[in-house]
């Protein structure tokens, strides 16, 4: 090794390492034009020049040509350094005044103008791109010709190179941007685009597939790196300072024991180049959804600005156009989630510019999930046009390359708008490789290509044991898919049951340091985190700065602190300089806290003498482009994490013995579903159940549209609930009292003026909800009037009174999607068809109408929709501002309402009005919210932890939901909630105790005198106040529930007297970073 001084700084390097190297190492920038890490120096730019001083003087020379030597002074930046450069760039500003990089780096030394006489070219002699093509690409298309000031880089005899490969190397490495294909080959270069985004913007042949990659490593594609394909380049070995190119990695094949399969391979989107007349891959501004969901995005290829493709400019209008790829004829299926995408993508275009103008052309308006309805009448409210109308092709505006549509208006006329760009809202297909999989499980597919499961068996498949989740059963939104996937864990659960526990390792950590009366050794690690950090602060700099501060006794950079290697080397510094608190200055600690505190506790240290600053997200990050306030704002915070780090004490996870038993509230398929999936796993469950029999809805439920039987399922369903050994059926009862948290819950259930104590340590909700009952359309007033419920009921006994029936009309909507409940009922659409399709089957000549306003037929519902109209059942929109009226008369009833396409009244004479009322909730939820603190929406359903990601979880650990008392569904997607809910809470049962986190609230009695002032405003209902006798008087304080807590510091910042604080934030650690900061 050798060791030199560069700018004050000592390093060791290895023998033959340039100075330019070994200064980069210390991260000290010198510039750079000529210098490329993956070729041979050259030392044609002269701008790399720095001031060796040795035993004969000091001499100017080229940094990215001399090799290091020992005991060699390097300076980079004294005045006749500069003075150089200076001379340097002038003669560089005199070749090319008109290059970017070279104005930008002569302004950074103060040169403005150049004395030299300019010659316009725009090529420095860098020889970048003949070393390039030579030594990396072995072609050798491009070099210099002419000698002295005739030189040039160019091809031989001035013709087209006929062996240049077009790999684009040339012209990647020029600084000036000089080089130009066209003038090198006859070849086209066809650019490698992004698959992440839709080939919206270009990637290189090495690549991270997406941000969110699990793992997130770089991967070779080998269709288009030079090396594969032409045994060349391998330029990413020379910049990889982690060292993990390995160009002989192939596929393994891994075999893998396991019990049960879950299959969710995902979906394809429709390619929309199969619709050739929508002009998708002609006309540049016809972009698929999911191409504008990346102009949407911040990560884009426009960084979140909406621009054209064609001309990046801003659009001023936009249209999407739903259905294409979905409802039609050889893809019969709705795929679910087009309508509100759209929807979705046009409020955020209005944010981005409010005086967008968004246009969305649809059929029907499939808002059917939970709050979808109000967010769709928000779109409205913000200016988003919906015309109903499916346009037949687009044509492009040569001169401006806007698009024209041309549609028919409500009114019946025909128009034409132009647009800056088009939408094609494309459809959900199965992915390609479906066909493959199936085979290998055995697994039957339907006739779209989607997995074939049943209504009573959502995630079940042809083959036991295997199961399905998410769009390849079906298209589906996201909250769906997150139910289902773990509706299929928990059908792999229990079957699995016997073997849960089996294959679990516990780690082993070394005997825990005793800390107590030591005086602090602080050890700081300060990560580059390859560029992001060290690209944008002087690293080194904050490292030298961090070892003034007091109690400091070791730091030290790394490439990557949260690399294995460097993980190991942490814990071996750790017992080296007997460290007993660690800074680490990084990225997040919210990705990153944990593992650092595992590398602590591995060395024998306790994992909450650890203190993260972040220096990537808080400062680098959005300090880019000021590199002296980036390094002084990462000192502060480290600064401030040393401070803190100071006064950190040894802290322990808690645990919690829970109880195995469930609590199910709601005797209907859902709760029944549910408990008999935790029954399965072997828990025993408390099903309550306030009517006298099990069944609840699903009781009114005669027949599905797949064909299954409900009233046998429902019969199977009791018998196997009652006669299950896991589990206590309490009916006529409902819950009274609740106490306890997550593991501990005590319930107080009443039965018959009896009260029983059931502890239990999770509880699932499935108290159902109820069917609203109409005030308007004569209901209730003439016997002619029933509601879809009474219908089925009537087909399914053979009522007499329909043979008499000639004419049923059907009216939709009724108590929904209004002001009073400003939401979808979800199910009514298809219960409407189903009855209409079973009036027709019974008799072919009856007529059925049905008025609606959005035929609501997702996923495959839309087969059956079909199938109606084809068996005759007319189906005529109405408008929410023109319903229909009904009145009676001696024989039948007259429905008179407004055809809104013609405009033009209609009149309908029936025997039979069927209403579809809306589900509303159950009476009592609030009570059974109050006992659960568990919240409602503004619909009074309950509220989910998450609408997305935690769609039957509450905020509340220990308590999730399913079935209707979430939101309207239908049985196969209350079946699957159940399991999923099933799922979520074997998580906690199958543990003997739960961890409780360690930084969460701690009372200090002596301070808290009771006020309750944290009380209420606690968002985990954490706390409660207690009264007790203290020395002949009542003593008031708060007690805290540790399985409740969270930490999140709102009782600290409400309490007065310093009666309560969170552990690792107490208010001297806190003052003592607030103190640090100000220093």
């Amino acid at each position: 090794m050798i060791t030199l001084t560069i700018d004050d700084k000592k390093i060791e390097v290895e023998e033959g390492t340039t100075v330019l190297k070994a200064a980069e190492k210390l991260g000290i920038k010198i510039p750079t034009l000529c210098h490329h890490r993956s070729l041979k120096p050259y030392g044609a730019c002269r701008v790399c020049l720095v001031e060796l001083t040795g035993p004969r003087g000091s001499v100017i020379q080229a940094s990215c040509v001399y090799p290091a030597q020992e005991g060699l002074v390097v300076q980079t930046n004294t005045e006749r350094v500069q003075k150089t450069r200076r001379i340097m760039l002038e003669l560089l500003l005199a070749r090319c005044p008109d290059s970017p990089r070279i104005i930008e780096m002569a302004k950074e030394y103060g040169v403005e103008e150049t004395r030299f006489p300019k010659k316009n070219d725009d090529c420095i002699l860098c020889g970048l791109c003949t070393r390039v093509c030579e030594e990396r690409m072995g072609v050798g298309a491009v070099s210099f010709v002419n000698r002295g000031s005739e030189r040039k880089v160019g091809v031989p005899y001035d013709k087209h190179s006929p062996i240049c490969i077009t790999c684009g190397a040339c012209q990647v490495v020029c600084p000036t941007d000089a080089v130009d294909l066209s003038e090198v080959t006859l070849n086209k270069p066809r650019p490698i685009t992004s698959e992440y985004d839709v080939g919206l913007a270009k990637r290189s042949s090495i690549y991270i597939p997406f941000p969110q990659a699990i793992p997130k490593v770089a991967v070779i594609d080998r269709n288009t790196c030079m090396h594969f394909l032409k045994d060349a380049c391998k330029s990413c070995e020379n910049f990889c300072e982690a060292g993990a190119i390995d160009y002989e990695q192939e596929d393994e094949i891994e075999e893998v024991d396991v019990g049960a399969v879950v299959l969710s391979p995902g979906f394809e989107q429709f390619d929309p180049d199969l619709r050739k007349e929508l002009g998708y891959g002609r006309y540049p501004n016809v972009l698929s959804s999911l191409q504008f969901e990346r102009l949407l995005s911040a990560s884009g290829p426009y960084l979140g600005e909406i621009l054209r493709p064609s001309d990046e400019e801003h659009p001023k209008r936009i249209a999407w156009i739903q259905c294409v790829g979905s409802r039609e004829v050889d893809r019969n299926y709705c795929s679910s989630v087009c309508c509100m995408y759209a929807t979705k993508e046009a409020i955020i275009a209005k944010e981005h510019q409010p005086d967008l103008d968004c246009t969305i052309f649809f059929i029907d308006m499939r808002a059917f999930g939970k709050g979808f309805d109000a967010y769709y009448e928000r779109a409205k409210e913000l200016g988003v046009r919906y015309i109903r109308c499916y346009p037949s092709s687009i044509k492009e505006v040569p001169a401006t390359n806007d698009l024209k549509i041309t549609y028919q208006k409500d009114d019946g006329d025909i128009t034409t708008e132009e647009f800056n760009i088009v939408v094609l809202s494309t459809g959900i297909r199965p992915p390609y490789q479906v066909l493959e999989l199936a085979d290998k499980f055995g697994v039957k597919l339907n006739e779209h290509g989607f997995a074939d499961t049943k209504g009573f068996a959502p995630v079940e498949t042809s083959q036991d044991g295997v199961y399905v989740c998410g769009p390849f059963a079906g298209p589906k939104d996201i909250p769906e898919t997150v139910m289902e996937a773990s509706a299929g864990a928990a059908r792999a659960m229990a079957l699995l049951k016997d073997q849960r526990g089996t294959l679990i390792t516990h780690k082993e950590y070394p005997p825990e340091k005793d800390v107590t009366g030591q005086e602090p050794r602080i050890g700081v690690f300060v990560c580059h985190c390859g560029r992001n950090i060290g690209g944008y602060a002087d690293v080194p700099s904050v490292v030298e700065y961090a070892k003034t501060l007091p109690n400091v006794v070791y730091a030290e950079d790394n490439l990557y602190t949260c690399s294995t290697d460097t993980q190991k080397q942490i814990t071996e510094l750790i017992t080296e300089h007997d460290l007993n608190r660690v800074v680490v200055a990084s990225c997040s600690p919210r990705t990153h806290e944990p593992l650092f505190r595992n590398t602590c506790r591995e060395a024998g240290l306790n994992e909450y003498l650890f203190e993260m600053a972040n220096i990537r997200d808080q400062c680098t990050w959005v300090h880019m482009n000021q590199p002296e306030e980036a390094t002084q704002k990462s000192r502060d915070l480290v600064r401030m994490a040393v401070a803190k780090a100071r006064l950190l004490e040894p802290l322990y996870k808690g645990t919690l013995k829970i109880n195995h038993d469930a609590l199910v509230i709601g005797g209907g398929l859902a709760g029944m579903t549910a408990a008999l999936n935790l029954a399965d796993q072997g828990f025993r469950v408390h099903l309550v159940e306030r009517d006298k029999e099990l069944g609840g809805n699903f009781r009114h439920i005669y027949s599905l549209l797949n064909g299954e039987d409900p009233q046998q399922k429902l019969a199977d369903t009791i018998e196997k609930v009652n006669s299950y050994p896991n589990i206590d059926v309490h009916l006529e009862s409902e819950v009274c009292a609740v106490e306890g948290s997550v593991g501990n819950f005590k319930s107080t259930i009443r039965q018959n003026g009896s009260e029983t104590e059931v502890p239990h340590g999770v509880a699932i909700i499935a108290a159902g909800a109820g069917e609203y009952e109409p005030t308007e359309y004569l209901y209730g007033e003439d016997s002619r009037v029933i509601t879809q419920r009474d219908l089925e009921e009537g087909i399914a006994h053979n009522h007499p009174e329909l043979e008499k029936i000639k004419s049923v009309v059907m009216i939709q909507c009724v108590g929904s999607r209004e002001e009073q409940r400003p939401y979808c009922s979800r199910i009514c659409c298809q219960q409407a068809i189903k009855n209409a399709i079973s009036l027709k089957k019974i008799r072919p000549e009856i007529d059925v109408y049905v008025l609606y306003r959005d035929v609501r037929a997702y996923g495959f519902l839309e087969e059956h929709y079909r199938k109606a109209r084809d068996m005759g059942v007319r189906f005529i929109r109405y408008d929410e501002n023109q319903k229909p009226e009904v009145s009676a008369k001696d024989i039948g009833l007259s429905i008179n309402t407004v055809d809104p396409i013609l405009n033009a009244p209609i009149n309908i004479d029936c025997d039979l009005l069927v209403l579809a009322p809306a589900i509303v909730p159950n009476e009592g939820v609030d009570e059974v919210g109050r006992l659960f603190k568990i919240p409602l929406n503004q619909d009074k359903f309950f509220l989910e932890a998450h609408m997305k990601l935690r769609p039957v979880d509450f905020a509340t650990d220990g308590i999730f939901m399913c079935g209707l008392a979430h939101c309207p569904k239908s049985v196969e997607e209350s079946i699957a909630q159940a399991d999923a809910a099933a799922a979520r809470a074997a998580t906690i049962l199958s543990k003997e105790e739960i961890e409780l986190e360690a930084t969460i609230s701690e009372v200090v009695d002596a301070n808290c005198d009771g006020c309750a002032y944290c009380i209420d405003p606690c968002p985990y209902s954490a706390l409660t106040l207690l009264e007790y006798m203290y020395k002949g008087s009542i003593k008031k304080t708060v007690e805290r529930d540790g399985a409740l807590c969270k930490g999140c510091g709102v009782c600290q910042a409400t309490c007065p007297k310093k009666g309560i604080f969170i552990r690792s934030f107490k208010l001297e650690q806190i003052g003592a970073m607030v103190d640090a900061a100000l220093e």
